[in-house]
């Protein structure tokens, strides 16, 4: 439960900074997180409160891109700096090598052979790029080498 604390410890040194972009961010994170726990009836461990803040990051990240389009500049800030608030609390992204060998090592550990194996690839990777990579960039990946 690491990750809980280093958020609320966040929250706490952002009231007394009085950095009220991070504290807002903070506060929206633990909401989401909490009305996660609630609706489904369970405690979020690290990995989902990790998917969690990923969401929120691809949430904003579309939203910016929005704002961009409608030339509402300010708006696609607000949301950009909200996006670093969230990434600071998510683990480092893999380097494209990384992933490459942990595709390479997924591929061989499934005897994945072509597209009917996706699934199985994307269930071994998941679980260990949660947070640290793009799931739409590491599905194309993994479709380019299956195809």
């Amino acid at each position: 439960m690491a990750l809980i604390d280093d958020l609320k410890s966040a929250q706490k040194d952002a009231m007394r900074a009085k950095d009220k972009l991070r504290l807002g961010t903070v506060r929206m994170a633990l909401a989401a997180i909490r009305q996660r726990e609630i609706d489904e009836q369970v405690t979020m461990t690290d990995p989902d409160i990790l998917a969690v803040l990923t969401k929120m990051v691809k949430q904003r990240q579309d939203a910016a891109a929005q704002y961009d389009n409608a030339n509402r500049d300010d708006l696609a800030q607000t949301e950009r700096a909200e996006i670093t608030v969230l990434e600071s609390f998510l683990p480092q992204p893999l380097s494209n090598e990384e992933l490459t060998s942990l595709i390479d090592d997924a591929l061989a550990s499934t005897g994945a052979s072509g597209m009917q194996d996706m699934g199985k690839v994307m269930g071994v990777l998941k679980p260990q790029v949660q947070g640290r990579a793009d799931m739409g960039a590491l599905s194309a990946q993994i479709k380019q080498r299956l195809g």
